[in-house]
């Protein structure tokens, strides 16, 4: 969380600290989450092996599986809005509708889930309607006060143009300006006012922790991406395992090219010959439990049901009431944050 002094206004010299602080969070642990997100595994990046040795890079996407599963629990059906005042309801009907609001809080969510925390701005646009845009935490951030209330004082948006040059928009009580990073953060002249009694936008949050759903898991889901991996790894060696000739020498031009041709060749006395193919310790019954221990711990720390799983379709009702409980428990954390963060929406509008 970044946080202000309620007492000192945002400068130039404050505000690079910001951005340098949050591109330091971007690098180190929001860019490798959506990573995971989009199978960018650890796994394919490792050094590659000899030409000679299997090298099989698997990655087996469960963090997709995971946020893409626990939200369509959360919010596969669209999220209603009652008013016992018509011309409210009415009003915040058309606010919805107009912005798609239905999709926009479906990805907002998903954005929570991966990064632990999410954006939304409002702003008025051209036909004088009230506009609002979900942003991911690698392009905003927003900056609180020191007081224990936490409360909203500056809104930070980040984006780059054609020429890779950083540009940015800072929102406060009042007003939005605008700024461009050049070696140094120049502010631009014009400046507008927003007409929000307040920071024109709200932090959506996946727990209090700000912690994505598989983010606990991470280093599990990447031990699980390399055992499979080496596992693949054996049965390609297996499959191509060396020829072990001993009793007999052969001459050079039978044997030419060992690692291609997969031959081992040991000269003997001549009376027993013994041909057959070196193998390596099986070790695939350790590599199957080491499997099947991480699948489950996967799910177990995540807290999501695998609903994938053979046997969940076929439990009974209390068995599955117990399996979901935990991805039940998640669901009412977040749909607690959620609701606060709409709370602040429609009192903004």
């Amino acid at each position: 969380m970044y946080r202000l002094e309620t007492d000192k206004e945002l400068n130039e010299d404050i505000l690079a600290d910001f951005i340098s602080k949050h591109n330091q969070e971007v690098s180190n642990r929001l860019e490798p989450l959506m990573k995971e997100y989009i199978s960018d595994f650890p796994v394919y990046h490792q050094p590659k092996k000899p030409d000679y040795k299997p090298d099989n890079r698997i990655g087996v996407n469960f963090p997709k599986y995971i946020v893409d599963t626990f939200n369509g629990f959360f919010i596969g059906n669209p999220i209603k809005i009652t008013c016992d005042d018509e011309g409210v309801s009415e009003y915040v009907e058309f606010i919805d509708q107009y912005n798609d609001q239905d999709d926009n809080n479906a990805e907002l969510s998903k954005i929570c889930s991966i990064y632990g925390k999410g954006y939304e701005m409002y702003y008025n646009d051209e036909d004088g309607n009230v506009g609002i845009i979900y942003l991911d935490p690698t392009e905003a951030f927003m900056i609180y006060d020191d007081s224990v209330l936490k409360r909203e004082r500056y809104f930070v948006r980040l984006y780059r143009d054609e020429d890779n040059v950083l540009h940015g928009s800072v929102s406060d009580q009042e007003k939005v300006r605008w700024f461009t990073i050049k070696g140094k953060i120049v502010w631009n002249e014009q400046e507008q006012l927003h007409y929000f009694n307040g920071v024109p936008a709200t932090e959506y949050r996946e727990n209090k922790e700000c912690q994505g759903i598989f983010e606990p898991v991470m280093s599990i889901i990447n031990a699980f991406n390399k055992a499979i991996s080496e596992k693949a790894n054996d049965v390609d060696y297996f499959a191509d395992a060396y020829l072990k000739i001993i009793g007999t020498l052969l001459d050079e031009d039978e044997l030419k090219h060992i690692r291609s041709d997969r031959v081992i060749n040991f000269d003997g006395d001549g009376e027993s010959v013994i041909v057959d193919f070196l193998q390596k310790p099986n070790g695939d019954t350790t590599q199957e439990n080491l499997l099947d221990r991480l699948q489950n711990l996967i799910f177990l720390i995540a807290m999501v049901a695998n609903i994938s799983d053979e046997n969940f379709g076929t439990s009974s009702g209390i068995a599955m009431a117990y399996k979901l409980q935990g991805m039940s428990n998640l669901r009412k954390t977040k749909e607690r944050k959620f609701t606060s963060g709409m709370n602040r929406r429609y009192k903004l509008i």
